[in-house]
């Protein structure tokens, strides 16, 4: 089983390092440095992270195809893995917070199997010329290539990424965040479905479910923790959400209105109406959350769905700041994974 963790980089260069360190001493796989348009850049700090660790495997969870042509994308991605001695991966989407910097993310699949076959190229060391409908190379080649490919990871919610995933991808994130029997079937049906197309076999493709994460011995901090979790994935996902009685989840919905801030930010806002609205059994339709007792049991439900592992967004205590929230996170994540190991 693999089990990964993504950073979200709301603190500084130094913390956000050892938090990526800590996340390795915890015993997770793989480490993901979220990418969101003003905050602070994934590709710089995988690679300080990539200089401070030695076995955990480090890339972007994820990055898109619209604010880096996929040269700049190659580049960055053959220096962290001459860095890291190999343990580089590109984790790759619609992408975050385009809205904010006037980006339309238009085209979406058509952009991202474009971007994926140019940085798989240039990665190997070919001399790249590509004419197509949202990308241009002309004889391009990298000074320094990586020689090898590095694993491509696509995350999403869309039926239409998920089958671009079964085409060309090596791991396929499934973003539904509320999991059950039977959406788990409906991604991994896209995903055949775009692997058949072009003659693979979707078990060659790893699959892990995302799910929000926060750990603490404090039950009931770490559920308000991720209560704007809850209700902002209540929106989103709408009708293919938990089964909400129509006038709560109304009422959930339109306190996002009064909210500020990114929902994985603790310098947001969240309304009280809110708090009260999302109970535990709610937050805990759309996250891993309470002490690690409490998460290993939620993560071994997950594990019965028959996937390859866990990708967990790491989700902040709410404590005095970021890094204090995620150390305390992490700090329970290594007692959830040794739990879950002892049973192996």
């Amino acid at each position: 089983m693999t089990f990964e963790a993504e950073i979200t980089p709301g603190m500084s260069p130094v913390e956000a390092v050892d938090l990526g360190c800590m996340v390795e001493h915890a015993g997770f796989d793989r480490l993901g440095i979220s990418c969101v348009a003003l905050w602070p850049d994934t590709y710089q700090l995988q690679a300080l992270i990539a200089a401070r660790t030695e076995r955990i495997h480090i890339g972007s969870m994820v990055t898109n195809p619209y604010t880096r042509h996929a040269a700049v994308h190659a580049t960055a991605l053959a220096t962290l893995q001459e860095l890291s001695h190999g343990r580089s991966f590109c984790g790759i989407g619609v992408g975050a917070g385009l809205e904010e910097i006037g980006i339309d993310p238009s085209r979406p699949i058509q952009t991202l199997r474009e971007t994926i076959a140019a940085i798989r190229g240039l990665l190997v060391g070919d001399e790249i010329t590509f004419e197509g409908e949202t990308l241009r190379l002309e004889a391009a080649r990298l000074l320094r290539p990586a020689g090898h490919p590095v694993p491509i990871a696509i995350g999403t919610r869309s039926p239409g990424v998920m089958k671009l995933a079964g085409e060309v991808a090596d791991v396929a994130l499934v973003g539904a965040r509320h999991l059950t029997p039977e959406i788990v079937s409906r991604y991994r049906g896209w995903l055949t479905e775009g692997a058949q197309s072009v003659g693979r076999d979707v078990d060659e493709i790893e699959i892990l479910p995302r799910v929000t994460l926060c750990v603490s011995d404090d039950e009931e901090l770490a559920i308000a923790s991720v209560k704007r979790f809850a209700a902002h994935y209540l929106d989103v996902l709408g009708d293919h959400g938990p089964p909400v009685d129509p006038e709560r989840r109304r009422r959930i919905v339109a306190t996002l209105d009064d909210a500020t801030g990114w929902y994985f930010d603790l310098n947001r806002y969240d309304p009280p109406e809110m708090l009260n609205l999302v109970d535990a059994n709610l937050a805990r339709k759309f996250a891993v959350v309470g002490t690690p007792e409490q998460c290993a049991d939620q993560i071994r439900e997950l594990q019965a769905l028959g996937l390859d592992g866990v990708s967990c967004n790491l989700a902040a205590v709410n404590r005095a700041s970021m890094y204090d929230g995620l150390r305390e996170t992490i700090e329970g994540s290594k007692r959830v994974l040794e739990l879950l190991a002892a049973e192996a």
